[in-house]
């Protein structure tokens, strides 16, 4: 999952010379115009410009939305053949959801896709195949885990700024909350330990070896005791005042990043580029990357999809396969933190030795790309999207006094299963 919205959207790219416009197919002077549905920042603001100036017959705009919004009008526009963007974003949390309906889209192995795959790793080519092998989505990045956290603030409170030192204090989620304990004994006031509870779940769940559904697609979570624990240990740490109880994606959690509300958070690599949009550059330098408790671990990754009913379907492929080509990866990694479905560029120096000068030039290249090549991803189920967002509202509910964790997570396991 990736919850955050571009910033740049259509009131900004209405004043651009090469993306204009937000709807419709026909463009001015015989251009050919396409649209591209996203719910996050994929980095591809400067690419869709370079690609308009090599391609002048071509006028390209984004229409972005929320994460969930996104999705759900994905859906009703497949449903009704209409209204869909000419290249769509599909999060790994839902891309079981699409793909089992195939014919909306675009088989990309009927255009070209089969000499590509060898470019992305093994599992993320699979995943979104249908079970007739039809290819719905060509790879864009995935998620990784590592934690974010500010020097600043936890040298207030006593605890070491270096990454190495502060990721020996956490090789588990218990001893991530247990410094997180002797954090807020010392905190400056105001700052909470953590952002909010549904992020550090996240986490967790995403280390789970089954997530919330197993591979016959059953839901499982209900029984899933790695994921009971995880929650359990998150609760307990709401409880112990370590929370900031804001809830990821939403104003009030960007707002937590510009006012330095808290010291830590759940960093998937494209959190990277939320992050410094929302802390600004008067925190650059402030921010630091180290390693997760638990070890390894994955949150969010996409696909482009190109749905069958668009009017320029063999332009959009064009387009979402050169967005999701080695070069275009590596370009969004460097600018977007965007981590990269291709194998082959965690061994290329460039990526691998890449330093962000906004988070104290922590080597990201090669946290990131180790913790890729031990990536064991989980499978993901139907409505996984939609299980990881109702499960944020019920960590929100114990955080917000409405229940205790016993009953939200009863209520929590009743409503997946409905």
């Amino acid at each position: 999952m990736r919850p955050k919205a571009l910033a740049i959207g259509c009131a900004a790219l209405a004043t651009a010379v090469v993306l204009s416009g937000c709807s419709g197919n026909a463009a001015s002077g015989g251009k050919t115009k396409l649209t591209i549905g996203l719910f996050g920042n994929f980095g591809y603001a400067e690419l869709l410009k370079e690609y308009a100036s090599t391609h002048p017959d071509i006028e390209i705009t984004d229409r972005t939305a929320s994460y969930s919004d996104h999705h759900k009008n994905l859906a009703a526009h497949l449903a009704t053949s209409s209204g869909a963007a000419d290249i769509e974003a599909v999060d790994t949390g839902y891309v079981n959801q699409f793909k089992a309906t195939p014919d909306k889209f675009v088989d990309l192995n009927t255009k070209g896709g089969k000499e590509l795959k060898d470019r992305w790793l093994p599992w993320k080519w699979e995943a979104s195949l249908s079970k007739d092998g039809q290819q719905i989505g060509y790879g864009t990045d995935i998620g990784g885990l590592a934690i974010c956290y500010r020097r600043d603030l936890l040298q207030n409170a006593g605890l070491p700024a270096d990454r190495d030192q502060i990721a020996a204090l956490w090789p588990t989620w218990q001893d991530f909350m247990a410094a997180g304990k002797t954090f807020q004994a010392k905190a400056p006031e105001g700052v909470k330990w953590f952002d909010g509870g549904p992020t550090v779940l996240n986490a967790i769940v995403g280390q789970a070896s089954v997530g919330y559904y197993d591979k016959s697609d059953k839901i499982v979570v209900g029984e899933n005791k790695e994921i009971k624990a995880g929650w359990d240990l998150v609760v307990d740490g709401v409880q112990s005042g370590l929370s900031s109880k804001l809830l990821y994606s939403t104003p009030v959690w960007n707002t937590g990043f510009k006012q330095g509300q808290f010291a830590t958070v759940t960093c998937p690599a494209w959190q990277m580029a939320k992050i410094k949009d929302q802390a600004g550059p008067e925190a650059a330098g402030k921010w630091d990357v180290t390693s997760v408790p638990g070890g390894g671990g994955n949150w969010g990754g996409s696909y482009l999809t190109v749905p069958k009913a668009g009017k320029n379907v063999d332009k959009a492929v064009e387009l979402a396969a050169w967005l999701t080509a080695p070069e275009q990866q590596a370009k969004v990694f460097k600018s977007a933190g965007l981590l990269p479905s291709i194998p082959k560029l965690y061994d290329d120096p460039s990526i691998v030795d890449y330093k962000n000068p906004y988070f104290n030039d922590a080597p990201i290249g090669r946290l990131f790309t180790d913790a890729a090549k031990k990536l064991n991803p989980q499978y993901q189920g139907p409505k996984a999207g939609d299980i990881q967002t109702a499960i944020g509202n019920a960590m929100q509910r114990v955080e917000q006094g409405k229940q205790n964790g016993e009953d939200s997570w009863r209520q929590f396991v009743g409503d997946v299963q409905k």
